[in-house]
């Protein structure tokens, strides 16, 4: 059930559990709830640099957690402006505030933000389910 899951209002989801929070030309970018308690704990997190140019599709960061590595691939195109630099000592916190201090890294966009292939919150929630109940 969506239920257990928090899904703020007011960001964009992908179907590769990314949120996506818009402010201006900046979006910042992390891992959704969903998204990290399928990771479970989070050991590690290899981080891009800022001022790196990203094109949509490509490896933004890698996360390590106890269970499995996975590349983060950007759902966006632009330049890193900003990385949470916190979650090098602290991976943890992707999953203890995913929303909040949990998350990876702000880029200014190249172009605008494209949302026809994102989810607003109620998509996303209802994609959920319906992963939920295919497993």
């Amino acid at each position: 059930m969506s239920g257990e899951y928090q899904i703020p209002e007011g960001y964009y989801y992908t179907r590769d559990h990314i949120w996506i929070k818009p402010e201006d030309s900046v979006v910042t970018l992390g891992v959704t709830d969903y998204g990290q308690k399928k990771l479970r704990d989070v050991v590690h997190i290899e981080l891009p640099n800022i001022g790196q140019s990203i094109e949509e599709g490509e490896t933004l960061a890698v996360i390590e957690s106890i269970k499995a590595s996975v590349e983060i691939h950007s759902p966006v195109s632009g330049r890193v402006v900003k990385v949470n630099s916190k979650l090098i000592d602290n991976p943890e916190l992707i999953n203890e505030d995913p929303y909040g201090s949990g998350w990876i890294v702000k880029i200014e966009l190249a172009e605008e933000l494209r949302t026809e292939d994102l989810m607003e919150a109620d998509e996303y929630s209802k994609y959920i389910e319906d992963l939920e109940e295919s497993v």
